[in-house]
């Protein structure tokens, strides 16, 4: 495969090269290999090319020479982009957000997932149709043949949107299916963390180390797409819910984002973001930018968030953030397991400032309330008098919490 890409003179020189190492790791979670790059220093792509006739040019002698079959642009493509870079060149010629697309159609496992996938390559497809012929559908195996790609119905503007429409209204059931499901888990008094961070941050390791689960986790971008969800026990005894999401990326194509949102509620419903920060990657800020931008864009940039530094095995005790970050933050090691007692004690030290305190008795004679007690509120302390044989709770419940108004109501608070 060939890449190539426009790199804007006034952009910095960290930040292109950064994003054309980042393209190629791409390629290669596609199953792909670079076998040349192309770039060109330019004020803005051109209107027609996208690179230029000259630098078109180049790129099909670099196909000849290389034999390759696909060219990679570093860019989301117009249709006339597209359709004058394919008319300039014997190779197929694909952008980033097919690129993206395609990695995600192959990694799709739930139905919401394909889903999902399906829709955003139909609503990327649409708006390209004019011109391609039967080229659309044409079988593959290769990159950017994944997916909707593979039938005919493509090449007819009424049946796709028709497919879209289906599509919505499969999302639309799945959707209210996930909130009598959110309704259920939230009068269990469980609350929700979850996990966001650059792909490859290690969010899933870190998952598996939270909840001593054994989730898939590869050194791959968007080795988790489909959103996991897993039981926490935390120090007090408290039960929550952990879910991982997909990795945020530079330029993640809008339609992924819009496609997505069903998926990413998980983000907005949650009490608590966990971001996860590679503390090895050089480009730690830019990659925390990108996600605290996305995070602004889902509305869910007023959420409280714990900064987590993953990766943190090979640094010293002590290490001053390598980011700009308020508090709380720490460092950990997902992969080796080295402070996350810690993590977790943050995670409770969190949660309590959006709940309220309460000091209860409960009769010792009650097990059962008393086990609900421990496992639905963060308990700081508790001791037994033998006389009354009552237990004396002391901890923090979220606003409303059925068992704890109900003692006091009782008169069952001190």
């Amino acid at each position: 495969m060939i890449v190539t890409a426009v790199i804007d003179e006034r952009e910095r020189e960290t930040d292109a090269r950064a994003s054309l190492a980042e393209l190629k790791s791409l390629v290669t979670t596609a199953g792909g290999t670079v076998m040349a790059t192309a770039t060109q220093n330019r004020p803005a792509p051109d209107v027609s090319t996208y690179v230029g006739k000259g630098k078109a040019e180049e790129i099909q002698t670099l196909v000849e020479e290389w034999e390759a079959d696909v060219v990679v642009v570093n860019g989301e493509l117009s249709p006339r982009q597209g359709q004058s870079l394919t008319a300039r060149t014997t190779a197929r010629v694909i952008d980033r957000t097919q690129l993206i697309l395609d990695i995600f159609a192959d990694r799709a496992r739930t139905k919401e997932g394909r889903i999902q996938v399906e829709l955003a390559q139909l609503t990327y497809l649409l708006p390209r149709l004019r011109g391609q012929g039967e080229s659309l559908s044409r079988l593959g195996a290769g990159i950017g043949t994944r997916g909707p790609g593979e039938t005919k119905l493509e090449t007819d503007r009424r049946h796709i949107r028709g497919r879209m429409d289906e599509l919505k209204k499969d999302l639309r059931r799945i959707r209210k299916h996930r909130s009598t499901i959110r309704e259920q888990k939230d009068r269990l008094n469980q609350p929700q963390f979850t996990l966001v961070g650059y792909t490859n941050s290690g969010k899933t390791t870190l998952l598996n180390a939270l909840t001593n689960e054994d989730a898939l986790a590869e050194d791959l971008l968007f080795a988790t797409l489909d959103p996991l969800t897993r039981g926490l026990r935390l120090p007090s005894g408290l039960s929550a819910r952990v879910s991982d999401t997909v990795g945020f990326i530079r330029g993640l194509p809008t339609t992924l984002i819009a496609a997505f949102r069903a998926t990413l509620e998980e983000v907005t419903d949650a009490d608590i973001l966990i971001h996860v920060i590679d503390a090895t990657s050089p480009e730690a800020e830019s990659e925390k930018q990108t996600v605290l931008q996305l995070l602004n864009e889902l509305g869910a940039g007023e959420i409280p968030v714990i900064t987590v530094m993953n990766k943190a095995e090979t640094l010293d005790e002590g290490t001053v953030p390598i980011v700009n970050v308020d508090r709380p933050w720490l460092y950990v090691s997902a992969k080796e397991h080295h402070h996350i007692g810690d993590l977790h004690r943050v995670m409770e030290d969190e949660l309590s400032k959006q709940m309220a305190f309460y000091a209860i008795h409960i009769p010792a004679s009650n097990g059962r309330l008393l086990h609900t007690i421990r496992q639905t509120t963060l308990v700081q302390s508790e001791t037994f008098d033998e006389e009354k044989e009552m237990y004396k709770l002391e901890g923090y419940a979220f606003e409303g919490h059925p068992q704890v108004e109900r003692l006091k109501k009782e008169g069952q608070e001190p």
